[in-house]
């Protein structure tokens, strides 16, 4: 980037404008004589702080309808705008009125956490509804993150039918969307659809982020983007709860692109002097397709996102004892796993669930977060001793926003959980949900899990949640409060674990939903890492894990290596495989190892060690997918050193076909100048596995400009006559530049 500031006041037209700028990329807002403001640009950017340069020139529609805003690219569509698309804000005035007029009453640019920061301030005169809307200025990271500020400064209440984060108004042309959809045990699958006329939308209704679609989204021309090129215009939602995007095609083609809170149920009774600030919708712009739009998400999610004090600290490889015990969680057999676990190069053991209360199944216990001394009749610490006496931290799960009818804390507070009068509750999993909103639960909750992590040495938790919300009433709060419910229970989740995080900086945290059920910008923000899919099974998780990486860097996502057959899907897939598969994350194992062979146990040991030769690469590097894993061929996955000296390349084939020649994967992001050497990563050369170059075997080496020209052969050397389909190759290289 220039010199030229980040954010500047210009003129656009003859009209007011603001320049906003990032390395690559420029927006440029302006404000209309009738008060609407227009994003005329977003998109690659230019040497120049004259809005001027841009040649804007918005849509009009034909002079009967020159009142109209239809097809013009709005920044914060209103009801009350002469438009009929879809608004950002909705609301009704003590009066009756039902629209909205904004003037805009004045602009501040400052730095705000070291970031340039533009909030233009706009009131509605006649009803005194101020709304200001800010833009943040990433500069580095090349996104912009936006939120809006409403504030009651009348004399009578209002009531928000909803407020949405953020427009984005693109001009005519043919889009389509890239979402990420599925289900459980099917997450993050990448999905793309044309953009017809009329609406496309996707959104939660469940109360969480959901495992059926994730508050991410990419817009590009339709047929222009692949996975390193073309334009790419992308957004993700910081929340945790009900949300939705919406995508218009108007008339004349514009696009109009909506982003926040789910309006379904919601309802905000805003009482003079009272605000209320939306979650932040984090967009950018990339020309080197979905990938490079993945990059700079990766990147900003780490520098500016995640918990700062573990931001730089390497994930640790963990054991999760889950799949082996069940519920059935007792000292000698969760120690002989740890000692398993440890000789593998472990250094995180977790137990799951079944430690705490009367949990011998899943119909009792939820909501009782103390330890059961039938099962630790000299309390944890016997464990956690033994566990920290091998080398390991200690790790334990919990599901705070959870009860069961049998529990003690039910039956003491029955009114705790979502319900309504009259109505009998939806059991899922024979759990209910607590109301966080209530100030009441969270101080308990909290109290619990305090006293939890005072009186023992507990270096991680696993936070899960296991169900949507159903009966989601409130009926203690007054009645032009209770829909607030579920915006406030999220922030009442996010209270809890901000609390806990203040009070033990170093404990890190997992985030987990049935699966990958609450993966999003809102928790990440509190979270750790996210726990992605319950399906392990490792043909699935390459879909699974695909998807996932275009919207959330790899440092976040957590990977099993499980038993089979799996217990998910039933399919088998050799341990090799199912290694290699899980190392592009943070690297878990999750199976019965008391029952793996000596065999098995050295592989893993081996494959441990390999991991965490490569997981610096991994978990810090740039990722670029060489080849998806849609495909039928082998797909490829790329991660480089932040220094370019290093990169690793994973290459998978789950079906392969007789008398189809080796493809070739040209790498990414290189030095060009720099010569790379394969490296021995002590993978062990498994007959599932491709062997690694060997100890005192000829180099394999090549220039930077080379490999990403030509590429490497994927799978170039003959499977085992026994296997003469190729099926369940994998090969993890490691190349490292000798240059100084």
């Amino acid at each position: 980037m220039s010199d030229l500031p980040a954010i500047a006041r210009t003129s656009c037209e003859g009209r007011t404008a603001w320049l906003l700028r990032t390395r690559r990329a420029a927006m440029l807002l302006s404000l209309r004589e009738d008060g609407a403001l227009i994003l005329d640009h977003w998109g690659a950017g230019g040497a120049s702080e004259r809005g001027d340069d841009y040649l804007p020139r918005p849509p009009r529609n034909r002079p009967s309808h020159r009142a109209f805003l239809d097809g013009v690219p709005l920044a914060f569509p209103v009801h009350g705008d002469p438009s009929f698309k879809e608004p950002c804000l909705a609301v009704m005035f003590a009066d009756g009125t039902r629209t909205v007029r904004l003037a805009l009453r004045d602009d501040e640019i400052v730095e705000r956490d070291g970031h340039p920061t533009l909030t233009l301030t706009f009131e509605d005169p006649v009803q005194q509804l101020v709304v200001s809307l800010r833009f943040e200025v990433f500069v580095e990271h090349d996104v912009v993150r936006r939120s809006v500020r409403l504030e009651n400064a009348g004399a009578a209440p209002v009531r928000v039918e909803r407020v949405l984060s953020g427009a984005i108004g693109l001009p005519p042309d043919r889009y389509e969307a890239w979402t990420l959809h599925g289900q459980w045990g099917a997450e993050y699958h990448l999905t793309s659809r044309p953009l017809a006329p009329g609406k496309f939308v996707t959104e939660s209704r469940r109360g969480f982020t959901s495992q059926e679609a994730n508050p991410w989204f990419a817009i590009s021309p339709a047929g222009e983007s692949t996975e390193e090129h073309g334009r790419v215009w992308f957004g993700a939602l910081a929340w945790s709860g009900n949300w939705t995007i919406v995508c218009e095609v108007e008339r004349n083609d514009a696009l109009n692109v909506v982003v926040g809170v789910n309006p379904f149920d919601f309802d905000w009774h805003l009482a003079p002097g009272e605000s209320f600030e939306t979650p932040a919708l984090v967009c950018g712009f990339s020309d080197e397709g979905l990938g490079g739009a993945a990059r700079l998400l990766h990147r900003f999610e780490v520098d500016a996102v995640l918990p700062a004090r573990h931001r730089e600290t390497l994930r640790p490889v963990l054991y999760n004892s889950w799949e082996a015990t069940h519920f059935d969680v007792r000292v000698l057999p969760q120690v002989e796993l740890a000692r398993r676990a440890a000789a593998m190069g472990v250094e995180l053991f977790v137990i799951d669930d079944g430690w705490f209360g009367a949990r011998d199944s899943d119909t009792a216990g939820l909501g009782d977060w103390v330890v059961n001394p039938r099962k630790f009749p000299n309390g944890l610490g016997e464990l956690i001793d033994a566990v920290n006496g091998l080398g390991m931290q200690f790790g334990i799960w919990v599901e705070p926003e959870m009860v069961n009818p049998d529990s003690d804390l039910y039956r003491a507070h029955p009114d705790w959980i979502f319900h309504f009068p009259n109505r009998e509750p939806t059991f899922v999993r024979n759990q209910l949900v607590l109301n966080f909103a209530r100030e009441d639960v969270r101080a308990n909750i909290l109290e619990q899990l305090r006293r939890l992590l005072r009186e023992h040495r507990i270096d991680f938790v696993k936070w899960d949640h296991n169900r949507p919300y159903t009966e989601a009433g409130w009926p203690s709060a007054a009645l032009e409060r209770q829909r607030e419910v579920w915006v406030r229970h999220v922030w009442g989740v996010y209270d809890v674990i901000g609390k806990l995080r203040r009070e033990f900086p170093d404990l890190l945290i997992e985030s987990c939903a049935g699966g990958g059920g609450r993966a999003d910008l809102g928790i990440l923000a509190l979270t750790d890492q996210i726990w992605t899919s319950d399906n392990t099974e490792a043909a699935d998780r390459l879909l699974i894990q695909y998807g996932y990486s275009h919207a959330y860097a790899a440092r976040t996502m957590v990977n099993w290596v499980t038993d089979v057959p799996n217990q998910q899907t039933g399919r088998e897939a050799p341990l090799g495989f199912r290694f290699d598969v899980a190392m592009q994350g943070v690297l878990g194992i999750g199976g019965n190892i008391l029952e793996w062979s000596a065999d098995d146990l050295e592989l893993a040991r081996l494959n441990v060690a390999a991991y965490k030769r490569i997981r610096p690469i991994v978990q810090q590097g740039e990722q670029f997918w060489l080849a998806d894993p849609g495909r039928e061929d082998p797909c490829a996955v790329q991660y480089v050193s932040p220094d370019r000296r290093s990169t690793v390349v994973m290459a998978y084939q789950v079906r392969g076909r007789v008398g189809r020649g080796a493809r070739r994967a040209r790498l990414r992001g290189l030095d060009p100048a720099r010569r790379y050497r394969r490296v021995d990563t002590t993978t062990s050369p498994a007959p599932d596995t491709t062997a690694v170059v060997a100890p005192g075997t000829a180099p394999v080496e090549s220039t930077g400009a080379v490999l990403m020209a030509a590429g490497l052969p994927l799978f170039a050397e003959q499977p085992p006559d026994d296997r003469h389909t190729g099926d369940w190759l994998s090969d993890i290289q490691l190349w490292e530049s000798p240059d100084p």
